[in-house]
């Protein structure tokens, strides 16, 4: 049974509507036009949202969208048909009242098709129960009764029969041939305690090589035996005696010898930096995000010699490439789209865009453009490309936009630190990126506490210890009237990352602190334990904002890994509504040219913002994502 069928354009307007229960269909319909339509995700017909399933289609021609909606516990295998006959009949029903192209026409329409939706509804229900009845397959249709049972028995009995008479022949020739021999060797035979018997009158090719490899083990073995256990049991010897080499600045496994760090407690300040600073900081205004910049140095050598080709091409020959690939006034088809998209994906994929995105980012462009009207002066390729680029532009600017330093003031005004949690992979910069954050804080006048959480990697304190003093040291309380502006609170090794946590908070809040930052501990998406401390720090905490930090060097994996963290932080976690993750910090982007597919994938697969970008080594490299040079970079050739 039906919820609801609706039918609207893509304007906004409800042209005619079946309700099948009292409840409203506006929720579901607004939540497919949120999270799909104009997030260009129309890879999947179909859309889940709550206790429903949403099937929808397309209709590009006239700008239509046809949705039904039913609980998704049912399995209605008449869904598919009956939309395709709705759309086809409300079409050629209604064809001038949808060609009129206006909102007044269409509001002043009357669209009377209930009648006719409910004779369809009756005809596929009706279609989906009329099946015919499965018979059992007999043994005269299958490939097997196909077989004369004469030649079965023959191929498995010839064989053995042709071995049999082989080796009876072998047999014969032995012991008419070689009998003296056959005599002389039964007796080491017996000696060796191997049976003898008319069994073994036979022997097989194997045994008699083994039996030869044992004579000749017992006349010539033993000697050397002897000398390559004498060898054998000197070597070790000479090992043994050997002392081991002492090094002057040799290693030692002693806690106190091996400890560097300082005994510092939480609210001391840290000690004066010997290093240079403007190597630590780096160049650019720190408090100011800079726009991310795709372009390369080769591309710009290559602009000026990339017009001399066309310059002195014929122009005949470049009118008739041009009128070659014109398609004027025709309504696009898949066929016609087919190879153009085929060529699109594999760009992607070249371009580090995950393979699975890729394919449902080219079904969503197809959709978007079947039975589209095209322009004289424009082809497949051309129109094809610019819907690829205006959904790539969309899935980067996702529903939700985070503002960190307008947060952080709302926090001010509440009294209250305003909490950010750091998780991701192993190796991929949460420390460093956390460092790079701190400082464009530190930089717009908010003070920061670091909280040292990754209490499992061995140098994870230090390393914090090392950012907080150099950060110091650019920010020295001199200059904020004696205000201690970021600090490190630290409780070692082996203990629990959330309840260092906590207290990190609580000291934040007694010490006037704006912004609390936790590190977390590395952690693949298949470590079910590590993945359950991390859904606890996040449940008994509550940050405010959750930061994925991902690598932009990988491909398929961050699909993977993505999907795997919210997964596990929904499963793990005790809320009612499980904590997922806010933002994602993409690092390494300066190691990858133009293949920025990661920002694709990451961005596609959770439908949350890339929030930084880190682009190099200093505190100053970090940058916001700007969506029309990911895009330029990700569609150049």
């Amino acid at each position: 049974m039906l919820d609801f069928f609706t039918i609207f354009s893509k304007g906004g307007l409800v042209l005619w509507c079946f309700q099948g229960v009292s409840d409203s269909c506006t929720g579901p319909v607004n939540a497919l036009i949120r999270s799909v339509l104009l997030q260009e995700r129309g890879g999947n017909n179909s859309f889940t949202h709550e206790a429903l399933t949403l099937k929808y289609k397309l209709d590009n021609q006239f700008e239509l969208v046809f949705v039904v909606g039913f609980q998704k516990i049912l399995t209605l295998t008449y869904v598919d048909k009956l939309i395709d006959d709705v759309h086809r009949l409300f079409r050629d029903k209604y064809r001038t009242e949808i060609q009129q192209q206006s909102a007044l026409s269409l509001l002043n329409g009357t669209f009377d098709f209930q009648n006719d939706f409910l004779r369809l509804l009756r005809d596929a229900e009706e279609s989906s129960k009329i099946r015919a009845p499965t018979t059992m397959k007999k043994f005269e249709d299958s490939e097997k009764a196909k077989k004369p049972v004469r030649s079965m028995i023959e191929t498995r009995g010839e064989k053995p029969k042709e071995k049999a008479k082989n080796s009876k022949k072998k047999g014969a020739k032995k012991e008419g041939s070689d009998g003296p021999l056959a005599t002389s060797k039964a007796a080491p035979a017996e000696k060796s305690g191997l049976p003898v018997g008319p069994e073994n009158g036979e022997l097989s090719k194997e045994e008699l090589i083994r039996r030869k490899r044992e004579e000749f083990i017992q006349k010539h073995g033993r000697g050397m035996d002897k000398s390559s256990k004498s060898t054998k049991s000197d070597a070790p010897k000479e090992k043994g005696k050997k002392a081991p080499r002492v090094w002057e600045l040799g290693g030692c496994a002693n806690k106190e010898v091996l400890d560097y760090s300082t005994p510092t407690t939480n609210g001391t300040p840290e000690a004066a930096l010997s290093e240079d600073i403007n190597l630590i900081r780096g160049t650019g205004p720190g408090g100011q995000l800079q726009d991310l910049d795709c372009s390369s140095s080769d591309d710009e050598g290559a602009a000026p010699n990339s017009t001399k080709p066309s310059a002195t091409k014929g122009t005949l020959g470049g009118m008739f490439g041009m009128l070659k690939g014109l398609v004027g006034s025709k309504s696009l088809s898949r066929e016609d789209m087919e190879s153009v998209l085929d060529k699109m994906r594999d760009h992607l994929i070249a371009k580090n865009v995950a393979a699975e995105i890729a394919v449902q980012l080219c079904e969503s462009v197809a959709n978007k453009l079947e039975g589209k009207v095209m322009g004289t002066f424009s082809t497949v390729t051309s129109t094809v490309k610019q819907a690829l680029q205006e959904s790539l532009v969309q899935i980067l600017q996702p529903q939700r936009r985070v503002d960190m330093l307008r947060d952080i003031m709302d926090a001010q005004r509440r009294q209250r630190p305003y909490v950010v949690t750091f998780c991701g992979v192993n190796g991929v910069g949460k420390s460093t990126n956390l460092a790079k954050i701190s400082f464009w804080l530190l930089e717009n006048g908010f003070s920061v506490l670091i909280a040292a959480c990754d209490t499992f990697r061995a140098g994870a304190v230090e390393q914090l210890r090392t950012h907080t003093r150099r950060l110091s040291a650019l920010h020295p309380p001199e200059k904020h009237g004696g205000r201690t502006m970021v600090q490190l609170f630290e409780k070692g090794y082996g203990k629990d990352a959330a309840g260092i946590a906590m207290e990190a908070i609580a000291f934040a809040r007694n010490q006037g602190f704006d912004v609390v930052l936790v590190d977390t501990a590395g952690r693949m998406q298949d470590n079910a334990p590590l993945m359950t401390a991390l859904a606890k720090l996040i449940t008994v905490n509550t940050p405010d904002l959750v930061l994925f930090v991902g690598e932009a060097l990988v491909g398929n994996e961050a699909v993977d890994q993505l999907v795997k963290f919210n997964r596990a932080l929904a499963d793990h976690s005790m809320a009612q509504t499980p904590r997922l993750i806010d933002g994602i910090v993409l690092t390494k982007f300066d190691t990858i040219d133009d293949k920025v597919g990661a920002a694709i994938s990451m961005t596609y697969i959770t439908s949350k913002p890339i929030v930084f970008v880190g682009t190099g080594q200093t505190y100053c490299d970090l940058r916001s994502l700007n969506a029309k040079a990911v895009v330029a970079a990700l569609m150049k050739a």
